[in-house]
């Protein structure tokens, strides 16, 4: 009898764990493991993995079975961390609109508007202020609110961050930008893309998924939360919606976007002609889903309450019920091949005969697509007793097309991680390159962040442009990200996958056998920031 293919996979890595070692004693990786792996959680089977669906727990339930083959024990509270979430759709029935002096404008055609999780029906009307990025940090050289009065009004802000500023710094202060609001007394946002956001994201791409639902992690009153609860509305502008709000304004709105576009651009803020009216009705849900977590004891009992979190997102973005054809947005590289790396490296290390001193919890989060939910919940509820996250290492969507021969750490300039990681990929024969693409924001945008905010040290490696790397990248991201053509047809490397893990390996055991904890350095301004009384180090 023929075995259907997705379990001939599991068969296929259902056998103890075994280590393989090079001349130098160090790990090997499998080729092989790797793709049976994103086989699996790339399948159709599990139909893009979105949270709150069947393909998610059908991938929490494969990823605790790999823990379990590999003899890693779940910490105190279970194999399983429960999230609970409310969820949140748009009623199709009434769809959101803005109308900006007394020009309507629907959801879908120049402007988009998520769900909320806060409200099932919103009125608003008030008047507009612009103010440029919208960031307010004048040590950083942007002061975006001054001689401004936001109170009680909806704010136009620039997407992104001003031109030219270093990216991490830039994606920082840009993903406080709601919380900078608030506490400016603002009720809401209205997005406007530059002209660099819209080429990295043009309008279409933004039209393919504005009907997501929306989720938030519920809090133990069982309201979402949200770190800015008082900003209530937003909206995301194509052109013509950003030039009716313009209309009257003592500046042309493509003269603001040309000075946003030139190197150091900030422009200033002023106060809008039109009011606006927004309105919007949601469907709010409640629903569980779960972070798979597994730790490996460390060697050295002084440093057992010192943990080192190796990490990857476990969902996707599910189905597009509106595209003809293929409706499956599988997430092979996104994050089907993270979360492979991960199990890889968890395999090894708990085979090794040589264990870290630090311990390592693994974690398969869930709920990053939504807003990198399940890492903040993790972050906020740890799962190990006594002890502490001391340092990140997220893997989220490496590019696993090409022998790459450089990759891109970012937070590692940040704190005495940059050291060990420099360390690290000199033993493999890698080379660190610098963010090539600042427009993109990556900083922010994956789950590592989440134990960022929490004062934690943490690094995101990707693999870099060098050896053809940027044309594959690029056309990874316009062709292929959020798509289904994120799949397993894609011109994989298989031996560059191993090398991939065979890094994240090294750099997480560099962390964990250290005489010290990571420490931000004294000018990081996370550090400066997220861990404003811990030790700092000096660069």
């Amino acid at each position: 009898m023929r075995v259907p293919a997705i379990l001939a996979v599991l068969l296929s890595i259902s056998a103890p764990a075994t280590f393989a070692a090079d001349a130098q004693g160090e790990p090997v990786y499998s080729p092989g493991a790797l793709k049976a792996h994103v086989e699996f959680l790339a399948d159709d089977l599990l139909e893009g993995r979105e949270i709150n669906s069947r393909g998610f727990d059908l991938a929490a339930r494969y990823v605790a079975t790999r823990f379990d083959a590999a003899g890693i024990a779940a910490p105190a509270g279970g194999r399983y961390q429960r999230v609970p979430f409310v969820g949140s759709s748009l009623v199709t029935a009434k769809p959101p609109k803005l109308v900006v002096g007394g020009r309507e404008f629907v959801h879908r055609s120049d402007v988009v508007m998520s769900p909320s999780v806060l409200d099932a029906s919103q009125s608003v009307e008030a008047g507009v202020v612009f103010a440029g990025y919208c960031i307010d940090k004048p040590d950083q050289g942007v002061d975006d609110y001054a001689g401004l009065d936001v109170k009680g009004k909806l704010v136009a802000c620039l997407q992104g961050f001003p031109k030219g500023m270093p990216s991490e710094i830039g994606a920082h202060l840009a993903s406080r930008k709601q919380i900078m609001l608030q506490e400016h007394g603002a009720i809401g946002i209205l997005t406007i893309p530059t002209l660099q956001s819209a080429k990295a994201f043009p309008w279409n791409r933004v039209l393919e998924e504005p009907d997501r639902p929306a989720s938030a992690w519920a809090q133990a009153d069982g309201t979402a939360f949200r770190e800015a609860p008082k900003l209530r509305v937003g909206a995301y502008l194509n052109t013509p919606a950003a030039e009716a709000l313009f209309a009257g304004a003592p500046r042309a709105f493509a003269d603001i976007l040309a000075e946003a576009d030139a190197a150091g651009g900030k422009p200033k803020g002023f106060a809008l002609k039109p009011r606006v009216t927004f309105t919007r009705d949601s469907e709010l849900s409640k629903f569980d889903s779960v972070n798979v977590v597994a730790l490996l004891p460390g060697s050295d009992p002084a440093l057992a309450g010192e943990v080192v979190l190796l990490m990857a997102h476990l969902d996707h973005v599910g189905m597009d019920p509106k595209r003809a054809g293929d409706k499956i947005r599988n997430g092979a590289i996104d994050n089907a091949a993270g979360v492979a790396v991960l199990l890889e490296v968890a395999r090894a290390m708990a085979a090794s005969p040589i264990k870290p001193k630090r311990p390592i919890l693994f974690a398969a989060v869930t709920g990053e697509e939504s807003g990198l939910l399940g890492s903040q919940y993790l972050a906020r509820n740890p799962v190990v007793p006594n002890a502490s996250v001391v340092a990140v290492v997220n893997l989220d969507a490496p590019i696993l097309l090409y022998d790459f021969t450089d990759v891109i750490a970012f937070g590692s300039e940040q704190s005495t991680l940059g050291p060990i990681i420099a360390r690290a990929t000199e033993r493999a024969g890698i080379k660190s390159s610098p963010d090539p693409m600042p427009e993109q924001g990556i900083f922010t945008r994956s789950d590592h962040y989440s134990f960022v905010k929490e004062g934690v040290p943490g690094v995101f490696l990707v693999t870099g442009f060098a050896n053809g790397g940027e044309k594959i990248f690029r056309d990874y991201l316009a062709t292929h990200y959020h798509r289904p053509s994120d799949q397993m047809d894609l011109p994989f490397n298989w031996d560059a996958a191993a090398k991939f893990a065979k890094l994240n390996d090294l750099i997480a055991r560099e962390i964990a056998n250290q005489p010290a904890k990571p420490l931000w350095y004294r000018d990081s301004l996370f550090g400066i920031t997220y861990a404003p009384k811990a030790a700092k180090a000096n660069r």
